[in-house]
């Protein structure tokens, strides 16, 4: 591979690791919530977001400018929008608790987003070795298991709304809670077609 191709990994890197500092902060402000300090959580989840937005951006510019790519540029245009939603939706979480008010933290939800964290840890491992992806070993075992924490997280998602229907009391706080599974179970698809969209490229050059 070119040296020049380089870059392009590298940013993949940078933005996993984007991932993986939102997701353990999130889990921080699930495990530590207080209400009244929301909009500061706000505050620094926007610097992952608006950090990775930036990286969205760089890789536009490196793609524009490009004559030639180490894979197909429109793959690389999808990886950096893929990861990308990846951060949108970690930020949409903490932002739908400010929205509907939440008070208390369901345990549930900290269960998810330490999932949430095991699925970014691996996304990094993935962007490490996806440089390398014609002789990589690890990299198609580490799709399997960020797809298999995708399915822990479709398991979570079953039990968890079915609890929360069970043991309903406040519709409004009922629906709210259904909007943030919801967006907790985006995240996690968004992190499996992360890695689905590498396997999709390796097939594609090998």
């Amino acid at each position: 591979m070119a040296k020049g191709d380089k870059i392009y990994f590298e940013n993949y890197v940078a933005c996993t690791a984007l991932a993986k500092k939102a997701a353990t902060y999130l889990v921080e402000c699930l495990e530590n919530y207080d209400a009244n300090n929301i909009e500061k959580m706000l505050e620094e989840m926007h610097t992952y977001e608006h950090s990775a937005d930036m990286k969205k951006h760089e890789m536009n510019e490196m793609l524009a400018k490009a004559f030639v790519t180490p894979v197909d540029r429109e793959d690389l245009d999808m990886m950096s929008q893929q990861l990308d939603t990846v951060l949108d939706l970690l930020e949409e979480v903490l932002q739908k608790l400010y929205i509907y008010n939440i008070q208390m933290i369901e345990p549930a939800a900290i269960e998810y987003a330490k999932h949430l964290v095991k699925a970014c840890n691996l996304l990094g491992e993935i962007m490490g070795e996806f440089e390398n992806f014609k002789k990589s070993k690890k990299l198609h075992p580490l799709i399997v298991a960020c797809n298999d924490v995708e399915e822990e997280c479709d398991k979570l998602y079953l039990i968890t709304m079915h609890e929360l229907t069970k043991k309903s009391t406040d519709v409004l706080v009922t629906l709210s809670w259904y909007k943030i599974y919801d967006c907790l179970e985006a995240c996690s698809d968004a992190c499996e077609h992360v890695s689905e969209c590498v396997g999709s490229i390796v097939m594609k050059n090998t």
